[in-house]
């Protein structure tokens, strides 16, 4: 199957299926923690008692972005031992609306909701408007926040037998005095290449190897989605000013640095609500319903029934902008540990016409032709599968993406 080139910012349609396996996972989550047992803990500012039995509760996820595509998927709780798929909300009618009475409808396409949303008016509040199954729902409204650029990415390996991380940097905050909070995603993109190489092969009917250059591409590349979000607070920073916080790491002997490897860091600032929302959201998510799990009842949201007294989960931020950072690691820079491999090709001495054309038939690739016998010695020939020459088995792609051209990192 062919894979869709990337734009410049890197975006590619697994970036949809990695945020459906997502929503997925954080969905099954908030459907076991429905029916857990737990102790009463904080609850911030924003709060809805959900009792055990309650169920079909509406999750809502989603950020109303500025000048951007809008994605905001509506899902409903089951109980606790349905494992099933999400059932998704369909037929909502969902749109986002401005104090300054802007309006932007939403498509629905099975539970997701997308439409573009023009420019944000800093001076003015915006909110999601829901309605489904005869009730409205509507986020908090707020004011779009201004994200700083990200100052610098970097890879940094401490030892030798260490992984990589990847630190980011945001520029200096537009106000240092007084805490800032953050949220970051990233896509990941590295480059792939065949086990071997060859620019020859068997021609049954000559009976010889003739050469034939670019059978197979030599370079192609794999996507990723990076999974979780990382939220962070600036409060233990001088100046409110986060430095080369940890967002990721990649294993030393993980293929995305055997050669060249590229990340899109996305950074958006966040309002302490949602810091706070995604705070719990990563906690329940790491105890995974033990003993002192939050329960929904715990989780903030900023979402409310306005027709009923229905809960609801989920929090919707509002940003005026995102700030991306492209940046590149190359394995000549690191101590990669890369895998001891077997020769996997057949090899042959003085292999008659027969066992070629027999081997072509295979379905085998002619990828060495040594041929001394006229100093008195052998033929010497080597043979390998497709799988191990096309890198597109591989699950790689061999359309350049834009920005890997690139020769230095570059902030959007």
């Amino acid at each position: 199957m062919m894979k869709q080139r990337k734009n410049q910012f890197g975006k590619s349609p697994a970036d949809g299926r990695a945020k459906a396996i997502y929503i997925k996972t954080l969905f099954h989550l908030l459907c076991l923690m429905v029916g857990v047992s737990t102790l009463s803990g904080c609850i911030e500012e924003f709060e809805a008692d959900i009792s055990f039995e309650d169920s079909n509760v509406l999750v809502v996820e989603g950020t109303i972005c500025s000048s951007k595509m809008n994605e905001f998927i509506l899902s409903q709780t089951q109980p606790v031992n349905s494992f099933d798929e999400p059932r998704m909300v369909t037929r909502a009618r969902v749109s986002v609306l401005g104090s300054d009475g802007s309006e932007y409808k939403m498509q629905e396409n099975n539970g997701l909701y997308t439409g573009w949303i023009g420019e944000l008016a800093p001076d003015v509040k915006y909110c999601l408007h829901i309605e489904s199954n005869g009730e409205v729902y509507e986020s908090e409204p707020q004011k779009p926040l201004p994200t700083e650029k990200i100052a610098d990415v970097r890879g940094v390996q401490n030892t030798p037998e260490s992984n990589i991380d990847v630190l980011v940097t945001p520029d200096a905050p537009f106000d240092p005095n007084k805490p800032n909070y953050y949220s970051w995603t990233y896509d990941e993109t590295w480059a792939v290449y065949p086990d071997y190489t060859t620019n020859i092969f068997y021609d049954t009917e000559k009976r010889q190897a003739v050469r034939l250059e670019h059978q197979f591409p030599e370079l192609g590349w794999k996507d990723a989605t990076g999974t979780g979000i990382l939220v962070a607070a600036s409060s233990n920073y001088e100046g409110h000013h986060i430095q080369q916080l940890k967002m990721y790491e990649i294993d030393r002997s993980n293929e995305r640095m055997y050669h060249r490897y590229s990340g899109l860091v996305h950074q958006r600032a966040i309002s302490r609500a949602e810091y706070e929302y995604s705070l719990a959201r990563i906690q329940a998510s790491s105890e995974m319903g033990g003993l002192f799990s939050p329960l929904p009842s715990a989780l903030p949201t900023n979402i409310r029934c306005l027709t009923s007294n229905k809960h609801v989960i989920g929090f919707v931020g509002c940003s005026l902008n995102t700030s991306e950072y492209r940046f590149f690691l190359n394995a000549i820079d690191f101590s990669i540990k890369y895998p001891i491999k077997e020769d996997r090709r057949k090899w042959f001495e003085n292999p008659g016409d027969m066992l070629c054309c027999n081997l072509v038939n295979e379905g085998l690739f002619l990828c060495v032709w040594q041929d001394e016998r006229m100093m008195g010695r052998t033929l010497l020939t080597a043979w390998a599968s497709k799988d191990l020459l096309d890198v597109r088995l591989k699950g790689a792609y061999i359309e350049e993406p834009d920005f890997w051209s690139l020769e230095e990192n570059v902030s959007y």
